[in-house]
């Protein structure tokens, strides 16, 4: 048994005022940047490993910390 079993009036307010399950779609030119901008980004750290050796590695990796942090809370945040 559930809440909308015992309570009919539930059931017909909840359908009536649920939002749309569905999300606009991505035009696949937006996800085509979004490879491109992620592959310029990967493409960057590897010169940046080929140039500056373990340094390059991990300092751009310490740099995101903070950006990753805020994505986090964003995500979070809704």
């Amino acid at each position: 048994m559930s809440l909308t079993d015992t309570n009919p009036t539930l059931e017909n307010d909840a359908a009536a005022q649920a939002p749309d399950a569905h999300h606009d779609e991505v035009s696949p030119t937006t996800v085509k940047a979004i490879f491109v901008v992620l592959a310029a980004l990967l493409v960057a750290w590897g010169s940046a490993i080929y140039a500056y050796g373990v340094p390059g590695l991990y300092i751009p990796a310490l740099c995101f910390v903070p950006v990753m942090y805020a994505i986090l809370i964003t995500i979070a945040k809704g």
